[in-house]
């Protein structure tokens, strides 16, 4: 898949008045959304719990993790998780884009709406 990035809006979900935008690295391995420690301390956002993420090497490592809000393109989320990472690390995980209904389109290199399902039963 082509990498690109994406303009997000991101906010303290418990102090939305501490806000901002930065852009996100579209990572469609990544299940969580990742941002900086030092961005996510600087709105105040604080972990809720630690998790055990798998690298790209094999290798185990655990993150604290926080909920923040965010928008992207007019698609809003009033909380979805985020782990600190570390400096420069910045990406817009699986999970925060099924949750705006979003996925990434590799070859026009931008996010595009997709059909979410209600419930599907095989008989």
């Amino acid at each position: 898949m082509g990498v690109f990035t994406v303009r997000v809006y991101i906010w303290n979900i418990k102090k939305p008045e501490n806000k901002l935008s930065l852009d996100l690295l579209v990572d469609t391995g990544a299940t969580y959304t990742v941002i900086s420690s030092e961005i996510l301390e600087s709105l105040g956002v604080e972990p809720v719990r630690i998790v055990r993420l798998r690298l790209a090497d094999n290798r185990f490592v655990e993150r604290p993790l926080g909920e923040i809000g965010i928008e992207i393109e007019g698609y809003r989320a009033s909380a979805t998780p985020v782990v600190f990472g570390d400096k420069d690390i910045n990406l817009l995980g699986s999970v925060t884009m099924e949750q705006l209904g979003l996925a990434p389109d590799p070859v026009l290199k931008k996010l595009r709406p997709v059909e979410a399902f209600l419930m599907i039963f095989v008989f």
